[in-house]
């Protein structure tokens, strides 16, 4: 992962990708994977998003996991939270209550810490990474991932050809051929969201969607 460029966007301010509100396609689709209270959720490349506040709500022990520190204090700092902080093998964890968030490299968690995790939701991971990221992210992460494990995982897609990314378009042809071996794959929702995004479409978009996947580790 290019962690100087993510680390870079946080200590310049550059995260015009944070939002400001819970996410709506969570809170829509997430009861729908039906996981039950008490659920440890991965949250990988969080950067401060309120979705982990909205999970920990949900009744489920977060895992958030972010690369840049800045982020990380800035979510404890802006919902007044005092975590516990210890160092660990993987980077730096921050816990209170419910939520843990892990400030290191994704592709630096274990296999026994991602065998606990029986929920995922990946808004911004997956897309965040170049092709050749996204094959080892995939095998790394979602490979180690325990059986049954449920994800709610959201994509975009946009002819690739038209901008740069990140974001990088992942379109459902391609869930399938990373996912399909291991998951079970269902699509719930694709929405057009040009008109909602100008900043794409003044970077060239003539189509931007988002698509939303249930993925069931079998």
């Amino acid at each position: 992962m290019d962690t100087d460029f993510w680390l870079q966007r946080w200590e310049q301010g550059q995260t015009g990708f944070h939002q400001s509100r819970v996410m709506p396609l969570l809170q829509k689709h997430w009861p729908g994977l039906g996981l039950p209270a008490g659920s440890r959720v991965l949250v990988p490349l969080a950067g401060k998003t309120l979705d982990v506040l909205w999970l920990a709500e949900q009744g489920h022990a977060v895992l958030a996991v972010e690369l840049s520190p800045i982020a990380v204090r800035q979510f404890f700092e802006e919902h007044a939270l005092q975590p516990e902080i210890r160092s660990t093998p993987q980077g730096t964890l921050y816990r209170t209550g419910p939520i843990e968030f892990l400030c290191g490299d994704i592709f630096g968690l274990d296999a026994a810490t991602l065998a606990d995790c029986t929920g995922c939701y990946d808004r911004a991971a997956l897309i965040a990474l170049t092709p050749e990221l996204r094959e080892r992210y995939v095998r790394h992460v979602y490979g180690r991932l325990p059986a049954g494990c449920r994800t709610l995982l959201l994509t975009l897609d946009y002819p690739q050809a038209e901008m740069d990314g990140p974001p990088f378009a992942v379109p459902a042809s391609e869930i399938q051929a990373r996912y399909g071996d291991r998951w079970r794959i269902e699509p719930l929702e694709t929405r057009d969201i040009l008109a909602q995004e100008p900043k794409f479409a003044a970077r060239g978009l003539s189509r931007l969607s988002t698509e939303v996947f249930r993925l069931t580790a079998v």
